[in-house]
């Protein structure tokens, strides 16, 4: 049997306002916090439309900025354990 920690699940919304999109990206994690990573793009006025590649760029900027969010996370909790550092982290079984 294999053990894996619980998933996250990320949301992403987009928004498109002419040559612009935004993204903005969701994660809410086992420890009950949430983050939200933002991000852009700007078409080039001789690029040809497409919405998807828009959505794209912003969705990955959002995420990057997730990313390094969660760095910063990891980086505060390693700097200032818990009460109880040996707690286990939230284990599920996977058959």
């Amino acid at each position: 049997m294999m053990r894996t920690l619980v998933g996250w699940h990320i949301e992403m919304e987009f928004a498109e306002d002419g040559d612009r999109t935004k993204a903005a990206a969701l994660v809410r994690l086992a420890d009950g916090s949430e983050l939200r990573g933002h991000g852009y793009s700007t078409r080039h006025h001789d690029d040809s439309p497409q919405l998807r590649v828009g959505e794209e760029v912003a969705g990955a900027r959002a995420l990057n900025d997730l990313a390094m969010q969660l760095l910063a996370k990891a980086h505060e909790e390693v700097a200032r354990p818990t009460a109880d550092p040996a707690a286990p982290l939230m284990w599920r079984d996977v058959t």
